[in-house]
C-alpha cells in the first residue's frame, strides 16, 4: 500500500468498510487489511498454483470469498502468459513486452487456460465493499470497464501502474486517469519508480 488506511483516514476522510482484491496472489495482504479493521473481503487469483498458496494464507471465514477467476470486460477462457521464477507474481493476460527488458531473470515459459468473467457480474452485497485493490500486470484497464456498477459503491482504488508497455497493449496510467475522472475518482498519489515505467497508484473518489 502506498499509504496506510489510517493515513488515507485522517488526508481524504474515506474509512475502509470491506476490501476486493484482484489479482491477491498469495493473499498476503490479508493481515494489512484486518489490522485496518476490515472484516470483509473478496480475493481473485486466477493461476492456479497461486490461488492454492491463497487458500493456504486465508483463514476459514464466510466473511472471506475466494474467486479462481481473471476480471475483465469479458468473459470466457483466456490464455495467461505463466512466469515461475518471480513466484508467479508476474503472470499476465498480456504478452510481457519492456518487462523482458527490465526484468530478464524473469522467464515467461508457459501459459496456462483461466476463466474470465466481468466484476460486475459476480454476485454479492457491493455496500459492504468502497476499496478496490488491483494487480493484475497491465489489465487495469479492463477490470475497471467491468466493474463500473460495483464502483459505484467504491471509495478507494489501489491500483499497479504502468508508465510504459509493461506488458503489450497494457493501459497506461494516464489512460486510468481518463477513464476514472469521469466516475468520480482522481489520483492523488502515486509512486512511479523503477526507471520511470511502472509503480503502484492511489484514486479517491471526490
Amino acid at each position: 500500500m502506498i499509504l496506510s488506511f489510517d493515513q488515507i483516514n485522517y488526508e481524504y476522510r474515506k474509512s475502509p468498510r470491506g476490501v476486493i482484491h484482484i489479482g491477491s496472489h498469495y493473499g498476503l495482504e490479508y493481515e494489512e487489511y484486518l489490522n485496518a479493521g476490515i472484516r470483509d473481503m473478496i480475493f481473485f487469483e486466477p493461476v492456479r498454483s497461486n490461488y492454492e498458496g491463497l487458500l493456504r494464507t486465508l483463514p476459514k471465514d464466510e466473511r472471506i470469498k475466494t474467486f479462481n477467476v481473471a476480471l475483465g470486460n469479458d468473459t470466457g477462457m483466456r490464455k495467461m502468459y505463466i512466469e515461475t521464477r518471480n513466484e508467479g507474481m508476474s503472470c499476465s493476460l498480456l504478452e510481457p513486452l519492456k518487462h523482458l527488458e527490465m526484468y530478464p531473470w524473469i522467464t515467461f515459459d508457459g501459459l496456462e487456460d483461466v476463466m474470465l468473467d466481468r466484476l460486475d457480474n459476480i454476485e454479492f452485497d457491493r455496500s459492504l465493499f468502497n476499496v478496490l485493490n488491483i494487480d493484475v500486470q497491465g489489465y487495469e484497464l479492463e477490470v475497471l470497464k467491468g466493474a463500473e456498477k460495483t464502483l459505484d459503491s467504491v471509495d478507494l482504488i489501489f491500483t499497479e501502474v504502468n508508465a510504459v508497455e509493461m506488458y503489450r497493449s497494457c493501459a497506461l496510467v494516464t489512460d486510468l486517469d481518463s477513464y476514472l475522472k469521469p466516475l468520480g475518482f482522481v489520483r492523488v498519489l502515486d509512486n512511479i519508480e523503477h526507471n520511470g515505467r511502472w509503480g503502484d497508484a492511489l484514486y479517491v473518489k471526490i
